[in-house]
């Protein structure tokens, strides 16, 4: 009798999984037509939108949101947030600045160091959350301010520029594949196929879910949840890192007043693409998708003269809308 109840539990668990499996790929999709159907709009409004140079300033504008948002989206599905993203990654771009164009050290090496700094920066987020206990959005907000004001007194309020580093600007603008296709999305694309494997096929994957699916279960079972909480959120912090470095070679300088604002684009990505603010469902390439609706919506509406205060408005309005439907779909869960 036993057998036949623990079979049929298997068999409904199963069917479980497969019909969030499904709702998940659906939400996917959504998001996807959602995409076309923009970029449609403004491509059918203006005739400049559809032109490969505007195209390729889509794609390149989608860089440091869309690496924001690969790490943010871990941070999410376990049910927690990340403020500090935007003034963190500012941060970073000025230790890429100290490295490279201060200390004079090889650009491998002030990569290298400029990634792992923004791999301390969610090392002590991941410390204030797990160990301290911290509320991940006090936690952060906290280091969003330490880092925007550390990235003042670093860098002496003034930017620091790369001009004897040519090779640095290059990450970011330069064309690896030989033809009018910046560094700095292919790197995104790489990042994103790495961010994807590492969330579907591995046991920080998995532990991801379990964590934002029934935290309390997950520790039961024997998972050290919060020494894992730790690494998901230093991984984070490793795209803030990332983000630093692309965004300062983009520019040429580290500006030490830039990044505010970025957290909630890069969130709103996550979001928009699918993955549930209350933690357990996501997936990389809704945020993928997302962060390109956003990039979409802003240059669309740049082109149309839209004034950027209705920008803000209609990015929030897009937004309110992911998450409500959010909401619908845990009512039908």
């Amino acid at each position: 009798m036993s057998t036949v109840t623990d079979t049929a539990a298997q068999e409904d668990a199963t069917t479980r999984g497969w019909v969030a499996g499904l709702r998940g790929r659906l939400q996917q999709l959504l998001a996807f037509a959602s995409l076309i159907v923009i970029f449609a709009f403004f491509a059918i409004a203006n005739s400049a939108f559809f032109s490969y140079g505007n195209v390729t300033s889509i794609l390149f504008s989608t860089v440091v949101i869309g690496t924001l948002a690969l790490g943010t989206t871990f941070v999410i599905i376990t049910g927690g947030i990340d403020l500090s993203i935007g003034t963190g990654m500012t941060l970073c771009a000025v230790m890429a600045g100290v490295f490279i164009a201060n200390w004079g050290l090889p650009i491998w090496l002030g990569v290298l160091g400029t990634v792992l700094f923004g791999g301390l920066i969610g090392l002590v987020n991941g410390l204030n959350v797990a160990r301290l206990k911290i509320p991940p959005f006090i936690a952060t907000l906290a280091m969003m301010l330490v880092a925007q004001g550390l990235a003042l007194v670093i860098s002496h309020s003034a930017p620091i520029y790369f001009t004897d580093a040519p090779g640095y600007v290059k990450i970011s603008t330069g064309n690896l594949l030989g033809f009018n296709f910046p560094n700095a999305v292919l790197i995104l694309l790489v990042s994103t196929v790495i961010c994807a494997v590492v969330l579907n096929k591995t046991v920080l994957g998995r532990y991801t879910y379990a964590i934002g699916s029934n935290e309390e279960a997950t520790a039961l079972s024997g998972i050290n949840v919060r020494g894992w909480k730790i690494v998901i959120y230093t991984l984070a912090g490793l795209f803030i890192g990332l983000a630093g470095v692309l965004i300062s070679a983009r520019l040429g300088s580290a500006q030490p007043a830039t990044g505010q604002g970025y957290e909630l684009q890069a969130i709103a990505a996550v979001v928009i693409g699918g993955t549930s603010l209350a933690g357990g469902k996501g997936s990389i390439v809704g945020t993928l998708i997302g962060a390109l609706i956003i990039s979409v919506l802003n240059n669309g509406l740049q082109i149309m003269s839209i004034p950027q205060e209705w920008q803000n408005v209609i990015l929030g309005v897009v937004i309110l809308i992911a998450v409500y439907a959010d909401m619908i779909r845990k009512r039908e869960a």
